[in-house]
């Protein structure tokens, strides 16, 4: 079984997957001094709860924060007895070609994001994903990645917001029911939704006219169900698409049938 491990600036998400198809996944708080025993001893419990017996045999991750890839590299070693595929490292094969400045650090989640939203989605795509940054990647027609955008995430921008204007108090974003709002709170849920959306349809119709292309969207993350009920920008909106993308390299990479 495939233990697949996407390490994000704010949660963790583990999955497990088997002959093709996803057995569970969980999500934690991403803390780079968790240890390798306290990770295992809460997927231990998880496990047991969902009543999971087979054994990890292989694991991959994911990581835009490298002090956590160190514990799980011994989670791997210590208990699951492999040696984890890091996206990233130089022996890692994609698949796809990366087609940016020379000596560019591209995010290994927007790589992975690329590979799974080429794989069910064909090229010409923007994939949109809403994490602590929300982040615009383009795929182009054979699949490269090309580039992209980066802007504040939506809890980031609300934390900044509450925490520089004493008087804001800090928010939960919804759907509001009216653009113009009648009280404080209102007004800022007014604010950061069609604020974000104005956000991503521009974005993503300058992205759409510059390469002169129709682009297909796709989102992902969190909060893109929530964004998806006030535009009709997105094609697709796919929530496991980075976990989907970590099983393609790990298949490609171990050359064994995992999709």
């Amino acid at each position: 079984m495939l233990l697949a491990v996407d390490v994000g600036n704010t949660n963790t998400v583990f999955a497990l997957h088997e002959a093709g198809s996803l057995k569970a996944e969980w999500r934690c708080r991403t803390e780079h001094k968790r240890t390798a025993d306290e990770y295992f001893v809460w997927l231990q419990q998880l496990m047991l709860h969902e009543k999971i017996t087979t054994p990890v045999t292989d694991v991959i991750i994911s990581s835009v924060v490298p002090q956590v890839v160190f514990n799980l590299r011994i989670l791997s070693d210590r208990y699951f007895d492999c040696r984890p595929m890091v996206v990233g490292k130089p022996e890692i094969d994609l698949g796809v070609p990366v087609r940016v400045d020379p000596d560019t650090l591209v995010g290994a989640d927007r790589l992975v994001n690329t590979v799974g939203a080429f794989d069910r989605y064909g090229g010409n795509l923007i994939v949109v994903d809403f994490g602590t940054a929300t982040t615009f990647d383009v795929v182009a027609a054979d699949g490269a990645y090309v580039g992209g955008v980066i802007s504040p995430g939506v809890n980031l921008s609300l934390k900044a917001l509450s925490e520089a204007a004493a008087a804001l108090p800090h928010i939960d974003v919804t759907r509001p029911e009216q653009v113009v709002g009648k009280n404080t709170r209102a007004c800022m849920v007014s604010g950061i939704f069609w604020g974000y959306i104005g956000l991503i349809e521009g974005i993503c119709t300058r992205i759409s006219k510059e390469r002169n292309e129709t682009m297909k969207v796709i989102g992902t993350g969190g909060l893109s169900t929530l964004f998806n009920q006030g535009t009709d920008i997105f094609d697709e909106i796919d929530g496991d698409l980075t976990i989907h993308g970590l099983v393609l390299i790990h298949a490609r990479n171990k050359k064994v049938p995992d999709v």
